[in-house]
């Protein structure tokens, strides 16, 4: 008798206990770079701004030192410069009225180039301080006369 109450207490219990219900668990994101919803993304900006900090008034080199503004300005004016003569040199190698060989100088630095009978092109780049040269061969190639 004692074993057959505890069953019927235990079935009881069993057959009255509430249901354990499970769902799907789904895994959203909220940053909308990442498939979360875009009405987040002016939320998200917002807080990126606010942790920003300022930007300093001088950047740091490579080498651990502060450069200022003015070292800045005049390191892209050196680039847009170089950048001048490269574009010329190239016309004079190149262009339509290209001599078949030359030399540039500036600074410490001597460009020479010399055009072969295959119409490729050997660029010698020499650097007068350090006694370095740097030599770089164009494949040329000669254009077949229209038939």
């Amino acid at each position: 008798m004692f074993s057959f109450r505890y069953t019927c207490v235990a079935a009881l219990l069993f057959l009255t206990a509430p249901q354990a219900n499970a769902q799907e668990f789904v895994h959203q994101f909220k940053n909308p770079s990442f498939g979360g919803p875009p009405f987040n993304s002016s939320h998200l900006l917002s807080i990126a701004e606010i942790d920003r900090p300022d930007p300093p008034t001088s950047t740091t080199s490579t080498f651990g030192r502060q450069t200022s503004q003015a070292d800045l300005f005049v390191r892209q004016l050196e680039s847009r410069i170089l950048s001048r003569l490269s574009s010329d040199i190239t016309d004079a190698i190149f262009g339509e009225d290209a001599e078949p060989s030359g030399e540039f100088a500036f600074d410490d630095t001597r460009i020479s180039f010399d055009t072969l009978l295959d119409g490729s092109v050997i660029v010698s780049i020499a650097d007068e301080t350090t006694g370095g040269v740097t030599t770089i061969e164009v494949p040329g190639f000669l254009a077949e006369p229209a038939q």
